[in-house]
């Protein structure tokens, strides 16, 4: 059965509360936990109860340091499936980082079962599985997850009704993988254009049906969309606030950060003082989706990322092994800083250092 991942206001460093599925009905007041309406971002006792275990700075440190990866041979065996981040382990922007097209030929010989798991949301899978092909590397459509199809993978989850619809704060990738779940949406790219032109007296319509809004990374963010994506949450009884992800920065090109989807899904989280539901890393709804599908073991997983807030804290919610690889946002001394709580298992440069480092040990 999967689970729901409750965000209270903590610190990044501590890791997300599991609820249990709730059906969508029991958003609409018929759920019993306290009274409340929204057990997600109204379960007073359950947040008091989380920082008082979590401690009032809440500033964990869960593992020990992690080790820098010295026998690859070492942790290949250990695993079954190895599930990669994409931007900054893969590719960084269009570029392919050197030395992944005969890492993954390595471990696909081994009998590895590999995995593309990503948080940005601007494509869909199937967009993403041509992106996997122009940069030279063949991977199944089946084999990647990203953020958008996870929105639309929660939404059946908890068996949201096909008859309300959901807006979108997004692009394309989320309105393809909603279309293919079969579900109405409005919103997305379309509404990049549009402006508020306030005058005395006026006030914004929305639609009273849409039940769900979803806020992925979205580089025609507006004014009308914060509007909009506001009165339906603030408005709309039991309507959910759906979030791809948090993700501070992201790569679009290889030269420099840019600001991630975790601007928009502030923005939305300010203006209607809700906490958003994460289907994207470091949740564990994909993990648990993954492990689901594939009939996997959470031990025989290695989660390989290059993002300790997300990524690793990923692989750790779901009781995997971590790698965490220093070829894009995280440096070491990000790493090793004193403040930071976030310890993978293993640190690398790279994903092809599995190639060199297995030679390393012969």
């Amino acid at each position: 059965m999967l689970g729901r991942v409750f965000h209270s206001r903590l610190p990044i460093s501590s890791p997300p509360l599991i609820l249990p599925r709730i059906p969508y009905c029991r958003f609409l007041g018929q759920s019993n936990v306290s009274g409340l309406r929204n057990p997600l971002f109204s379960c007073v006792r359950t947040r008091l109860w989380y920082r008082k275990m979590a401690g009032s700075n809440a500033s964990i440190r869960i593992r020990a340091s992690a080790q820098q990866l010295k026998n690859a041979d070492e942790l290949i065996d250990s695993v079954e499936t190895f599930i990669f981040d994409c931007d900054g382990v893969i590719w960084k922007g269009d570029s392919l980082i050197d030395g992944v097209p005969e890492t993954l030929d390595m471990l696909r010989s081994k009998g590895k079962r590999l995995v593309f798991v990503t948080n940005n949301s601007t494509k869909s899978r199937k967009q993403y599985g041509k992106k996997f092909e122009t940069l030279g590397l063949s991977v199944n459509e089946e084999e990647i997850f990203a953020s958008s199809f996870a929105a639309a993978a929660y939404l059946q989850s908890i068996d949201f009704p096909k008859d309300k619809k959901v807006y979108v704060i997004g692009e394309d990738g989320i309105l393809k993988e909603l279309e293919l779940a079969g579900f109405q949406y409005l919103g997305g790219p379309a509404d990049g254009d549009k402006k508020i032109e306030l005058k005395p007296g006026f006030m914004m319509e929305h639609d009273e049906n849409v039940g769900a809004v979803v806020v992925g990374f979205d580089r025609y963010f507006n004014y009308y969309k914060i509007q909009y994506g506001t009165l339906c949450i603030r408005e709309n009884p039991g309507c959910l606030f759906i979030a791809t992800n948090r993700d501070a920065v992201t790569h679009l090109t290889d030269s420099q950060e840019w600001a991630g989807g975790g601007s928009m899904v502030g923005a939305i989280r300010g203006s209607t003082q809700q906490e958003p539901l994460v289907v994207g890393k470091p949740s564990t709804f994909m993990m648990d989706y993954l492990s689901n599908k594939f009939g996997i073991l959470k031990s025989q997983i290695c989660m390989v990322g290059d993002r300790l807030d997300t990524d690793i804290l990923f692989g750790q919610n779901g009781g995997c092994k971590t790698l965490l690889v220093l070829s894009g946002v995280t440096t070491l001394s990000m790493l090793q800083n004193p403040d930071n709580a976030i310890q993978p298992d293993f640190y690398t440069s790279k994903i092809a250092d599995f190639l060199t480092l297995k030679a390393a040990t012969v």
